[in-house]
């Protein structure tokens, strides 16, 4: 199956939505067709059992999973945490030929627009400044250039220019596409890929992460009684198998 069908999402593909049932007593919530939330929803899923790959195609020491989202790495140590959360949104909005909302910032603070890509400039990059060439390289919007901007997306962006990019919110707002991120070399993120209400407003949701080195997008294991659903924290703190989080630290992207 080729990555442009994995994209559309055939009906027969195991997704998210078709392989986690919520806990008895909560009910999926539905999001429009056309929204990053039901995209992440839908995500097509690797065969049951797969284990996490890292970029060079061993496995992760550390299987913290239950599910491991089908989107291809790079053979380079380059799409971690931050970079795989832009790349989700990203390919959300090429995938429904959004390319104008397309656009992510640098460490330095640069914001990056895949048109300007598509128009055939590229981004110097000397020390902490960055310019604009107008250059000979390929144009448009096929695929390779978009992957040569994505590239360079997970070459100069992370944790902190991402949390720059979102907007703080708090945990009763929570929505798929949403993430608790904590900036800092290192810094690590988590994405909410799917959510389901209780009859008593109680929240149950899922997680998805990247890590170091460059490995497969995974659903996470939760320690609560709903594993692998996660609840709300209560507390200070928000565990996550691979990293605490401070419990307020959840923010969304600007629609």
């Amino acid at each position: 199956m080729s990555f442009a069908t994995l994209l559309i999402f055939p009906l027969h593909a195991d997704s998210i939505h078709k392989r986690f049932i919520p806990p008895n007593g909560y009910l999926r919530v539905d999001y429009p067709k056309a929204s990053f939330s039901h995209y992440l929803q839908n995500f097509p899923l690797k065969p049951d059992g797969s284990p996490v790959l890292l970029y060079n195609g061993k496995q992760k020491q550390n299987q913290v999973h239950v599910a491991v989202l089908n989107f291809p790495l790079l053979k380079r140590d380059l799409i971690q945490c931050a970079d795989a959360v832009m790349k989700l949104r990203a390919e959300y909005f090429y995938a429904n030929k959004k390319f104008d909302a397309i656009h992510f910032k640098i460490s330095n603070g640069m914001d990056v627009p895949f048109l300007r890509f598509a128009k055939g400039e590229r981004v110097v990059v000397k020390g902490n400044k960055t310019s604009w060439i107008k250059t000979k390289a390929k144009q448009g919007t096929n695929r390779d250039v978009f992957e040569e901007y994505l590239q360079f997306i997970y070459s100069y962006a992370g944790t902190i220019s991402l949390k720059s990019e979102l907007i703080k919110k708090p945990l009763s707002q929570l929505e798929p596409g949403d993430v608790w991120i904590e900036a800092g070399s290192p810094g690590h993120v988590v994405m909410v890929v799917d959510k389901a209400m209780g009859k008593d407003g109680q929240m149950v949701f899922l997680l998805a992460q990247s890590y170091m080195p460059s490995q497969e997008m995974h659903i996470l294991k939760s320690e609560g009684e709903f594993s692998p659903w996660f609840t709300l924290p209560k507390g200070n703190n928000f565990q996550t198998p691979e990293w605490e989080f401070p419990a307020k630290e959840l923010y969304g992207f600007l629609k």
